[in-house]
């Protein structure tokens, strides 16, 4: 099954110094039929103007995974972790135990554009830490390149505690890519921007798509960046996640 949800559908944010696409319930935002999929809890689009800080602040039980598609992105955490990230470029923080971190735009010139998504673990009580790689948007060029998948399984990605996986392409004109979703996993795709027709139907800048049980085949029409993230459907919540 492939569910569609176009750009207009997907909730707005306007926070002055930011603004944002929140997919799922987020903050004051909420609706029980956008709770996310699978372990992915949260998928947000955030812009933040020219020299803004997003404040330091704690989760709990939660893999932090950014993903940099404009401007300078920079970290800053209480364990001490601290730099800039370029467009392509992933990292992971794992948040608990009374850490806390910072998301701010590094230039005071130019807007900063970042995808923020929420995994959730499958153990609580994580120690708290970060991994990054810095990749350029041209290491995903005309594939879908695996960025982050699960820690402790070989693999060239960034490392997060779930059986999960997250892909990034970039992709030339006319190029196509499929992603295979076997039984009892389900895919998030989000256009970060461009056109294609993905399983046939034309989706383009700020669309996103849910698919269970049929593999995806995306088709760029313009130059095309994507992002999937790949989980399974059913999991046990954990930590402050645990029902009751």
């Amino acid at each position: 099954m492939l569910a569609i949800r176009r750009d207009q559908e997907i909730h707005a944010e306007q926070g002055g110094w930011f603004s944002a696409r929140w997919h799922f319930s987020f903050g004051g935002y909420f609706d029980p039929d956008q709770m996310g999929l699978g372990p992915l809890r949260v998928f947000n689009d955030d812009r933040l103007v020219p020299g803004a800080i997003w404040p330091m602040h704690p989760h709990c039980d939660v893999e932090g995974l950014t993903y940099v598609v404009e401007g300078s992105f920079r970290h800053a955490d209480s364990l001490g972790n601290d730099g800039a990230l370029s467009p392509g470029s992933v990292q992971r923080m794992t948040l608990g135990s009374g850490a806390e971190h910072s998301e701010q735009n590094n230039s005071t010139t130019e807007p900063m554009r970042f995808l923020q998504l929420w995994i959730l673990p499958d153990r609580a009580n994580l120690p708290p830490s970060a991994e990054q790689r810095a990749w350029t948007k041209e290491d995903h060029r005309d594939r879908l390149h695996q960025v982050i998948g699960p820690a402790g399984v070989d693999g060239d990605w960034v490392g997060v505690n779930q059986d999960a996986g997250v892909h990034v392409g970039l992709l030339s004109p006319s190029v196509e890519v499929g992603h295979e979703l076997p039984a009892g996993r389900g895919a998030y795709l989000y256009v970060i921007g461009g056109r294609a027709l993905l399983n046939g139907e034309p989706v383009a800048t700020g669309d996103a798509a849910r698919a269970t049980g049929e593999p995806l085949r995306l088709r760029a029409e313009d130059e095309t960046e994507v992002i999937v993230v790949d989980v399974p459907l059913e999991f046990t919540p954990v930590g402050v996640w645990r029902a009751g």
